[in-house]
């Protein structure tokens, strides 16, 4: 099977698979406060895949993505609700503003080695947190912004449509990140985190595909964000504070540092144990902190791992149930490099 058929396929069969999804939805199989947490674990997956390609697959440390979910989030809120922008539009426009501001900020630091991009974006999250509160002609200060519009007003379609949305840019990302890491842009990125000096001595330009990740990943940090505006309907500033960014991050290094699979995985089980655990209050936020001790202790690259670090792969997975198994060459790419 060829490469463009096998890619044929995956997307033939995740669409199969998310139209199963959102027939449950529809058909309330799949309760509604159960397919608004998906929903909820969907975006914060998104987001943090978008922090996976910087920190995981290119080695710079970002605190600083629920700053870009913010411009996104407030961006999409002020296009339709200002300049009545459909849905789809605004959602594009607050993307694209998270990745302006991001590649704005990744200019004067990623020329910098060390920790310099991890400071900024810690500073750049609280700063956009600091403006959204002292505007409140735009952003509703720190009472928030409502009225937002949200995706239907049809109380029965909107958790439907919410969900199959946000899934289907889930599954956009993953492919593109899946591509985009196979690509040549993807293996000079993969080469500047094992060895930036190396890289850059066999003629890779560093700055320029760092400058590229970093754009790209805030791209899709504020793709999250938009996405999460007109699912809640509402926005507050502090929605967006430091503590949201440690989610993500956490969500990245429990699953493993550099792996689509385990972000996935890990922002859609953490998201889940979050609302499980809600009737602890406050004191569920000692969870994550205790979650992220244990597997770095026991086991630094994440869930993924236990299974070498592999990516999931859908031809492969057929492949085997019909007794073909992968080859050689497709073993390599599915297999991921343990930090």
């Amino acid at each position: 099977m060829s490469k463009k058929m096998k890619t044929l396929v995956s997307v033939l069969l995740v669409a199969l698979f998310l139209i199963f999804l959102n027939i449950l939805v529809a058909l309330r199989v799949i309760d509604e406060y159960t397919t608004q947490v998906l929903t909820i674990a969907g975006i914060n997956v998104i987001i943090a895949l978008g922090l996976n390609l910087i920190s995981g697959f290119t080695g710079q440390l970002s605190l600083g993505h629920a700053g870009f979910m913010a411009v996104g989030a407030y961006t999409t809120a002020a296009l339709m609700m200002k300049l009545n922008f459909p849905i789809f539009f605004a959602v594009i426009g607050g993307a694209l503003m998270s990745a302006m501001f991001g590649f704005l900020i990744g200019l004067p630091t990623l020329r910098l080695h060390g920790d310099y991009l991890a400071i900024v974006t810690l500073g750049f999250g609280e700063i956009i947190r600091v403006v959204m509160i002292n505007l409140p002609d735009i952003t509703g200060g720190p009472a928030g912004l409502k009225g937002i519009p949200t995706y239907t007003t049809n109380f029965f379609w909107r958790p439907v449509l919410s969900f199959a949305l946000v899934y289907l840019a889930l599954a956009l990302v993953v492919l593109f990140l899946s591509n985009l890491l196979k690509s040549s842009h993807g293996k000079a990125i993969i080469s500047i985190r094992e060895d930036e000096i190396a890289a850059n001595a066999m003629g890779i330009n560093v700055f320029y595909n760092k400058i590229f990740a970093f754009t790209i990943s805030a791209f899709i940090g504020g793709l999250g964000g938009a996405l999460y505006a007109p699912f809640f309907g509402y926005l507050s500033p502090n929605m967006f504070n430091f503590q949201k960014s440690v989610e993500f991050l956490i969500i990245v290094v429990l699953g493993g540092m550099g792996n689509l699979t385990g972000t996935v995985l890990a922002g859609i089980g953490l998201t889940y144990l979050q609302e499980f655990l809600r009737f602890l209050k406050d004191y569920r936020l000692v969870i994550y902190p205790m979650i992220l001790i244990i597997v770095m202790i026991y086991q630094p690259s994440g869930i993924m791992g236990l299974f070498k670090n592999k990516e999931f792969s859908i031809t492969g997975l057929v492949e085997r149930l019909s007794g073909k198994g992968p080859s050689r060459e497709e073993s390599s790419d599915q297999a991921g490099d343990v930090q």
